[in-house]
């Protein structure tokens, strides 16, 4: 136990996470009552607020560790300026979440789910069942090139897709083609995949513009964050059959989905569940606690 190195858990985190951070520091948790001066690292989720007015609180402040793919939470000037680390576990739930967003497209493509409803309800007996998408030749499109969205790019090259991205600048260490247009990315994919931090930056980035060029015989996939699409939007174009289907594992309110998307068949839904493996609720709260391990080593 590192019994100089105190930590302040901001936000609700998971009861072994909270034991494992006290097994290894002075934990204090929010609302802080002890000394600010004595804090020399955060521990929170990411999505949680973590401002200006609290970093200035800290002066030994050091490190911020977040528990998740994304630190949108945290107000990432101010603790810049104070050349304060933060880091996430982008890196090893990256498989996990890019295996649900490979889920989502097979089960939209396919038509999954209402066909496991179509064998239950007993319609079978009554006819064959409506064909679905191929995945081979289809283009995917990629927002987002990070640990997540090179994880999907690679799976579904598996599936012999072909792969675009877009990200704000080109990747030359990747194979894959790099559209700095998202408009005409949507317009030339098939499948459009949604693996990009949330935050200002990207909210709302799929307007409804964008579900326009990705058109009536295009799909949705949102592993990301629920505020990186306009939800209205994305209702309407559910309704109006401005494209063929969303598979969304993020929502902007949640645990409460927009009843829209509750209502709409062409919708697949999950419970944001991208890196809910018990290995890899493991191994996220390992990265966690070891990022500030080693920031109190030094």
């Amino acid at each position: 136990m590192r019994g100089d190195f105190s930590v302040l858990q901001v936000g609700a985190l998971q009861d072994h996470v909270v034991e494992g951070l006290r097994n290894r520091f002075v934990l204090h948790k929010a609302p802080l009552a002890a000394n600010l001066g004595a804090i020399r690292a955060i521990a929170t989720t990411g999505k949680v607020e973590i401002g200006r007015q609290l970093i200035a609180r800290l002066p030994r402040l050091e490190i911020i560790s977040c528990l998740g793919a994304g630190c949108e939470g945290v107000d990432l000037a101010a603790a810049a300026e104070r050349d304060i680390e933060v880091t996430t576990t982008s890196r090893v739930l990256a498989a996990d979440v890019a295996d649900i967003a490979m889920g989502l497209i097979l089960t939209m493509a396919r038509d999954l789910a209402a066909a496991d409803r179509f064998v239950r309800a007993g319609h079978w007996t009554a006819g064959r069942y409506p064909l679905g998408t191929a995945l081979g030749g289809a283009w995917l499109g990629i927002v987002g090139m990070g640990n997540i969205g090179s994880a999907l790019a690679r799976r579904a090259e598996a599936f012999d897709m072909k792969i675009a991205y877009h990200t704000r600048s080109p990747r030359r260490d990747l194979p894959w083609q790099h559209m700095a247009d998202l408009t005409a990315m949507a317009r030339q994919c098939r499948f459009l995949a949604l693996c990009c931090p949330g935050g200002p930056a990207t909210h709302r980035l799929v307007s409804a513009a964008i579900l326009r060029a990705l058109g009536p015989d295009g799909y949705l996939i949102n592993v990301a964050r629920g505020s990186v699409v306009d939800e209205a939007a994305l209702v309407e174009a559910l309704e109006t059959g401005g494209i063929a289907a969303a598979g969304l594992d993020v929502f902007e309110d949640e645990p409460r989905p927009h009843p829209g998307l509750i209502a709409s068949p062409r919708a697949v839904l999950l419970p944001h569940i991208g890196s809910a493996t018990i290995e890899t609720r493991q191994r996220m709260t390992a990265a966690m606690i070891e990022a500030i391990e080693r920031r109190a080593a030094r």
